[in-house]
């Protein structure tokens, strides 16, 4: 197998679910939105897939992204050093998230 076939076999779609901690403020939000689009861009601009958006509670958010293991605990780690101790996030393999799963299935 080439390494390009083994490398997207390898990718898998992962999800981020985000949301504000409790003693969030608008100036911390405000403090970490330039760095959260900067890794979202520099995401893109690498070629790869990332579709993201709010939830209708103005709280959480979640990002879809296509990934190896590997490609997604460092967008991760990046992910964490910027928005630690602002947001909750938890990252999720498509498969075990059990939102998605269950209207995968019924679609």
């Amino acid at each position: 197998m080439s390494q390009i076939t083994q490398t997207v076999s390898e990718k898998k779609l992962w999800v981020l679910v985000s949301s504000l901690d409790k003693n969030t403020k608008e100036e911390d939000l405000q403090r970490i939105t330039p760095s959260v689009i900067e890794l979202v861009d520099e995401w893109q601009s690498a070629g790869k897939f990332l579709w993201s958006g709010p939830f209708n509670d103005n709280k959480t958010g979640m990002a879809i992204f296509e990934a190896t293991k590997e490609e997604s605990n460092r967008f991760y780690d990046k992910y964490d050093k910027i928005c630690s101790g602002v947001l909750s996030y938890y990252l999720y393999q498509w498969d075990s998230f059990p939102l998605l799963s269950i209207l995968e299935k019924t679609v």
